[in-house]
């Protein structure tokens, strides 16, 4: 298994790229899996990470701490990785008895912010998604394939995008960034 990472924005001696890429470290992650429209998992979502339930695609966020759908039965929560413990014991409180999933992932995930300049042209040349603002407005997380592995990621209003992937493809994930962030590489794309 791959060691946790550090941040890093680590570019090659000489090199310049059109965007900032940082790999954040130390993030806590949840899935949970259950039935995302019971009184039940709402009341879990809101102990857990302190955000209403996420509508379709989308992500509802509170501070360091947010919720993301990731289908119709599961949801991404992203919180300090120090409070995972008493997130997972609030979600089994205000579960119940209710059926449902609730796992730590956060060793299994790697997270990308993506920032200053044309992210969405970059991840255009990786993605097999419509990137353009009108179909993937801020705060739609979109499930898809970073070349030829699986992420999910979402815009802020600034323009900048956060990316999760699996940790045993970080490294993989980063190279790609970086080379598809290379200004003379990347076309023009609205913002």
């Amino acid at each position: 298994m791959s060691e946790p990472a550090t941040l890093t924005t680590v570019t090659p001696a000489g090199a310049a790229r059109a965007i900032a890429i940082a790999r954040l470290p130390e993030q806590g992650m949840i899935m949970l899996r259950a039935d995302l429209g019971a009184a039940a998992t709402k009341k879990a979502v809101k102990a857990a990470v302190g955000t209403a339930m996420p509508a379709l695609r989308r992500i509802e966020a509170a501070g360091a701490r947010a919720a993301a759908w990731m289908s119709p039965d599961e949801v991404l929560l992203l919180l300090p990785r120090a409070e995972v413990d008493a997130a997972l014991a609030a979600i089994a409180k205000a579960m119940g008895t209710a059926h449902h999933l609730a796992a730590d992932v956060s060793d299994a995930r790697a997270v990308f912010a993506l920032s200053d300049g044309p992210v969405r042209a970059v991840l255009a040349k990786l993605c097999p998604v419509d990137l353009s603002p009108d179909r993937l407005p801020p705060g739609e997380v979109r499930r898809t394939r970073l070349a030829q592995i699986a992420c999910a990621f979402w815009f802020d209003a600034a323009g900048a995008a956060t990316l999760v992937t699996f940790r045993s493809v970080a490294q993989y994930a980063h190279d790609l960034l970086e080379l598809s962030a290379d200004p003379a590489a990347v076309p023009p794309f609205p913002r």
